[in-house]
């Protein structure tokens, strides 16, 4: 299926944009995939095995988790960069794109002649945008890049989790999909600016730089305080009850009570004011000092409730809360969830499967279902029309066959 019979609506926010990915399980994926759930032609370029994600614990068949939640509604082209005409090719192909997303490990595309230099001199509106994991230059740049290796770095997986137990790391890939997010608004950013100067450029994005980022308010107190920030479980150190699980009779509630205000709330809606009145609970830093008390008397008074009698009784009182939710129990329409918030992707060989989709919508600009390609299944209509793009690639190819050399691929 090609990407006009798609049916890109028209008035799809990047719809006309072309977009070339070389991108391997998650934060490049990720990010082209936003940009194709926004209207782009996004073209993944695969090796002849496909994407590594497809099969990342999986093998049923090629849509794997990885695969199924990053890569709908784009075109695969199967380019084996290993060989001189794949590469001739991949160059040619990302001379007709917008924009260029790739993550491979630093120095893999300067080999393969399709960096950024390479492209954006050829190419000067091309936008290129790559993820590393420990940077682009620098001893550390070769390093496999992994999400979990830029939490440890980070600082993150040192204040994950209880503190008299073993550093955790955060229970989903949060790190890749924090860069994808960072990647696709530097894109967007360096598209808007195009659209002024005339210029691309180049957006480089670092899994550590990221993890470090989303730490800033810890940052924050650390500078502040001069105090290494430690483990504490799902509690803060500086304030309480804040993001601490109290149970009800069928489940678990998080609550947020920490100012003097919504402490007396909380304790109003449980029916124990009482526990605001006690002199060790009544001021924040009492509360610190006696948590432990605190946290035995307000879950003794949770767990008498129901998690629906509880959650009204938090509502209705302006209390911050959450009910923990399994996956299983997480209803689009429900809890403030979008009623439109999961989508259909279709694939071949099985059936479509219910899955989140781009979290940003428009007013006049809807999440739609998506497909997902097999390995390789636009390859011959992508490269047929590249070659009408580039009238030369046959005159270049007899060159080539007769003189057995390389030859430059053309530009835009």
């Amino acid at each position: 299926m090609s990407h006009d019979q798609q049916s890109t609506r028209e008035n799809a926010p990047l719809k006309g944009l072309r977009v070339v990915e070389f991108g391997q399980y998650i934060a490049v994926p990720a990010c082209g995939q936003t940009m194709a759930e926004l209207g782009a032609d996004v073209i993944k370029v695969e090796p002849p095995e496909g994407d590594a994600g497809r099969y990342a614990g999986w093998n049923k068949d090629q849509f794997g988790p990885l695969f199924s939640a990053w890569n709908r509604s784009k075109r695969s082209v199967v380019l084996d960069l290993r060989d001189p005409e794949g590469r001739r090719n991949a160059f040619a192909l990302a001379c007709t794109a917008d924009v260029v997303l790739q993550n491979y490990r630093p120095g893999v595309m300067e080999k393969l002649g399709l960096h950024a230099a390479a492209l954006t001199s050829t190419v000067p509106r091309l936008v290129y945008g790559q993820v590393s994991g420990f940077g682009q230059t620098g001893p550390a740049s070769q390093r496999a890049g992994f999400d979990i290796a830029a939490q440890a770095e980070s600082g993150m997986m040192s204040i994950n989790g209880d503190g008299d137990r073993d550093p955790t790391r955060v229970g989903f890939t949060v790190v890749d999909v924090m860069a994808a997010n960072a990647l696709t608004s530097g894109v967007f950013a360096a598209l808007l600016r195009r659209s002024v100067s005339g210029e691309g450029g180049i957006v480089d994005v670092s899994l550590v730089d990221v993890a470090v980022s989303a730490l800033s308010s810890t940052w924050a107190e650390y500078r502040l305080n001069g105090v290494v920030p430690v483990r504490s479980g799902n509690g803060q150190t500086n304030a309480t009850p804040a993001a601490e699980v109290m149970p009800t009779v069928d489940g678990n509630v998080v609550i947020s009570a920490y100012t003097k205000e919504h402490f007396a709330r909380l304790c109003g809606a449980l029916d124990r004011p009482d526990i605001a009145a006690d002199p060790r609970f009544c001021e924040n830093a009492a509360r610190l000092k006696n948590r432990h008390a605190m946290l035995i008397d307000l879950r003794h008074a949770t767990s008498q409730f129901s998690t629906a009698d509880l959650c009204e009784r938090l509502t209705r009182a302006g209390v911050v809360f959450g009910q923990v939710r399994t996956m299983a129990e997480v209803t689009p329409g429900e809890a403030g969830v979008s009623a439109d918030l999961f989508v259909q992707v279709h694939a071949s060989g099985r059936g479509p499967v219910s899955l989140p989709a781009c979290p940003t919508t428009f007013h006049d600009y809807h999440r739609r279902d998506g497909r997902l390609p097999d390995i390789g299944e636009h390859t011959a209509e992508v490269l047929a029309d590249l070659s009408l793009k580039n009238p030369d690639s046959a005159r270049n190819e007899q060159t080539r066959t007769q003189h057995n050399g390389e030859t430059a691929v053309p530009g835009r």
